[in-house]
């Protein structure tokens, strides 16, 4: 059971630990030039000579704590959108790169449903968003520490532990373009211009009359703002990441399991 999760996984570890000394890293120096930040420059002068758009599209409510200048540098542009990406990226291959390559054949030839497959395939990325989420809490904490600008322990570890769900669901979308497209340099652009445009979508349409769009969009149910500034754990949001993961997986499984491999 699970012989090809449990293999792509394994495949997978290497890129997760390099991932996650990455974004540890950035994690590292962000706190590090926030005290430089601090005592030189009035960062809510520096906010808002902001353009209102850029703003409302990163997400900035505040940079005068270490929480705003986390959520702002690190979580929404590292997590939110750099991961969001390169999650959707990677998955968009899992499966149009076997069938580009001609190799899915030999797959299918193993006494497995289609639709095992594919969800196999996609259980193996919780390795890579599981691993990113284990080191930089601890950077961020530790760091926060050493800089005496100490964050509560239970806000960082939420806003990890409730990044999961979202990198699942930014996955989701790239396992239905792998199955749809059946090229993976394709699929992987489609992947990412729809992550991206959702961002977009839900950054710049939040309060306007077509805010109603941005429902569709996963950055809607993960603020790393509400955790790290004000201790709100959204949990309903995230039961609605777990869900829309749920659809794209059953949906990418049903659409692989009625298409001709070529």
């Amino acid at each position: 059971m699970f012989e090809l999760a449990r293999y792509d996984g394994r495949r997978r570890i290497r890129g997760g630990i390099y991932l996650s000394i990455g974004m540890s890293l950035l994690a590292a120096m962000v706190i590090w030039v926030y005290p430089s930040f601090k005592t030189e420059i009035d960062l809510n002068q520096l906010l808002s000579a902001y353009p209102e758009p850029i703003l409302q599209v990163m997400g900035i409510q505040t940079m005068a704590s270490l929480g705003g200048f986390l959520s702002f540098e690190l979580y929404t542009f590292g997590w939110v959108i750099l991961l969001g990406l390169y999650l959707a990226y990677a998955t968009a291959g899992t499966i149009a790169d076997d069938v580009d390559r001609g190799r899915m054949d030999v797959l299918l030839a193993m006494p497995i449903s289609r639709r095992r497959l594919v969800g196999e395939r996609f259980a193996a990325m919780a390795v890579p968003i599981v691993l990113v989420n284990v080191v930089p809490p601890l950077v961020v904490v530790v760091g926060a520490r050493l800089i005496d600008e100490p964050l509560a322990v239970a806000d960082v570890l939420a806003v990890h532990l409730l990044s999961i769900p979202y990198l699942f669901a930014c996955a989701g979308i790239g396992l239905l373009a792998s199955v749809v497209f059946d090229r993976a340099a394709i699929a992987q652009r489609v992947a990412l211009g729809v992550t991206f445009a959702l961002f977009l979508s839900e950054s710049l349409l939040t309060g306007t009359d077509a805010g109603a769009i941005g429902v569709i969009a996963p950055m809607r149910y993960y603020d790393p703002n509400a955790v790290l500034l004000e201790g709100s754990y959204d949990f309903v949001g995230a039961g609605i990441l777990v869900a829309m993961t749920v659809v794209f997986l059953v949906a990418a499984q049903l659409w692989f399991a009625r298409i001709d491999i070529a």
